[in-house]
């Protein structure tokens, strides 16, 4: 049976990331590779066209992949004749991404969602009806730590609703997968982990650092409480992904730092150079996430009559950073978030 074929749509970090290990196949060297077409900006494919793909990792020795390896492109036809399409464009290019894929895709093929927010998966179906659409989650940081190189900053397991073919191909790829039939409920989960992606983008420190400090760590307390407020309005509760539940991560973050470190030791095993995507975006002056992380808070508690003061305060200033850069100490962010509740 003939190896399904793969796009990557939207091949920034994690597109790359994931498209590269599926090409590498973890370094098997009696197994070919899957054919994998990355499509990306411009920018990003010429730097790929001239020094090739390094995925990098603490946890293993850089694997770079030659130019002549890669299959490159700028333009949603090249999907066309693909089995699988995996989309990680952020989430303010979903819209347009869905109505490419409608428009050059073939019939029946499967299309999986690794964004983060909450309607990408839905946003995706409602524009490709005859297609399968999978929701997934990487629930890892992944970073360009130098052009043409993706950094996995930490260990983790992908999830996705279940394909037996697609997750086949993961782990053959070397690339640690689980199906999980609740993504809604894993969905909420990651978001309120990604809530930090904000203070770790102000901070301007990696995240070890970032999150080895109380006063942020207070911050993205702040932010988690009232996220979790929106939840219970709306009815959805968020699965447990780690030894802490979600309902007491709050107190957890805000403990101090020793006992932080011996409470919740295992969310600071994390690369001395990682950091989040978001802080990536405002150092390449690209637009960044915001709205689809802090922004979904302020809108799920505003359509059920509540505020979330803190993210709201949170997304301004990281709209205001898109501009105009500034770091944060973490009592001034605090300070900040806490004079708006």
């Amino acid at each position: 049976m003939p190896k399904p074929r793969f796009a990557v749509l939207g091949a920034g970090s994690i597109g790359c990331h994931l498209g590269g290990h599926l090409i590498h196949l973890g370094g098997h060297l009696v197994a070919a590779g899957y054919d994998v077409a990355f499509i990306g900006r411009t920018a990003a494919m010429d730097v790929l066209r001239e020094r090739g793909l390094t995925l990098s990792s603490s946890a293993r020795q850089p694997v770079h992949l030659t130019p002549d390896r890669l299959t490159l492109a700028t333009g949603p036809e090249a999907a066309a004749d693909a089995d699988y399409v995996l989309v990680t464009v952020k989430t303010i290019g979903t819209e347009a991404a869905a109505k490419d894929l409608a428009a050059h895709l073939a019939p029946h093929r499967v299309v999986v969602s690794f964004q983060n927010g909450l309607h990408n998966p839905s946003t995706l179906r409602a524009a490709l009806p005859g297609h399968t659409v999978l929701a997934g989650m990487v629930p890892y940081n992944v970073v360009q730590s130098a052009p043409g190189t993706v950094h996995q900053g930490m260990p983790g397991r992908l999830m996705a609703e279940p394909d037996d073919t697609l997750f086949a191909a993961f782990r053959e790829a070397g690339l640690a997968v689980e199906a999980r039939a609740d993504m809604a409920a894993v969905q909420h989960a990651k978001l309120l982990m990604n809530l930090n992606n904000a203070v770790n983008a102000l901070s301007g420190l990696p995240l070890r650092d970032q999150l080895g400090l109380r006063a942020y760590r207070r911050c993205l307390a702040l932010c988690q409480r009232e996220a979790l407020a929106a939840y219970r309005a709306a009815g959805a509760t968020p699965a447990r992904l780690g030894p802490i539940s979600p309902g007491l991560t709050p107190y957890v973050l805000g403990l101090p730092d020793a006992v932080f470190r011996r409470v919740a030791g295992a969310s600071l095993r994390i690369d001395a150079h990682a950091r989040s995507s978001m802080w990536e975006d405002l150092r390449r002056g690209r637009p960044t996430e915001i709205d689809s992380l802090q922004g979904e808070i302020v809108a799920l508690a505003t359509a059920h009559g509540g505020r979330a003061p803190a993210n709201a305060r949170l997304a301004a200033l990281v709209h205001a950073a898109e501009s105009t850069p500034r770091t944060w100490t973490g009592p001034e962010l605090y300070a900040e978030l806490r004079a708006c509740l």
